[in-house]
């Protein structure tokens, strides 16, 4: 992954989650591409609280979900909402879009549920939107945002993987 994102995507900064696979994900490709690594704890996965290591079978049984479903304001037990989640996800957007302007290409090294609100974020869509953007092992999203509009040149990319 380090090596394609060197030759084809190079970024100027990395941004990572502090969490260990993150991280270690981001370590591997800071020592490739050389450049600046920022931890920003706004890049966690969801907190899932209580449910945190148990099964979903498991989970189902101990904290069932409520008859409709949880609703995305309210957290779970000891972690966050699904609204949450989403905020944490647009700052990170509105961080990259102020704080980070002055660079070309900016990486976030994250984990799927984040990186599924950050891309919900970018497409402007609502806040309880059920779509979900898979992000595979190492998958790929290279958005170029623009002031007046972003393109999203491709998303959970594992070509990298192949060539291996």
């Amino acid at each position: 992954m380090a090596q394609y994102v060197e030759g084809n995507v190079r970024p100027e900064i990395i941004l990572t989650s502090p969490l260990k696979r993150a991280k270690k994900t981001a370590d591997l490709l800071q020592e490739v591409i050389g450049c600046e690594l920022v931890e920003v704890d706004d890049l966690m996965e969801f907190n899932n609280g209580v449910l945190a290591g148990m099964s979903r079978k498991e989970a189902s049984i101990k904290y069932p979900f409520p008859d409709g479903g949880r609703p995305i304001h309210v957290p779970i037990k000891d972690g966050e909402s699904e609204l949450d989640l989403r905020f944490r996800a647009e700052r990170v957007f509105n961080k990259i879009i102020v704080d980070y302007k002055q660079y070309k290409r900016v990486a976030i090294v994250s984990h799927g549920g984040l990186i599924s609100n950050f891309l919900k974020g970018v497409l402007n869509l609502p806040n309880n939107s059920k779509t979900i953007f898979a992000t595979g092992d190492t998958g790929l999203h290279l958005i170029d945002i623009r002031e007046d509009n972003s393109i999203i040149k491709f998303l959970n990319k594992q070509d990298h993987l192949l060539i291996f």
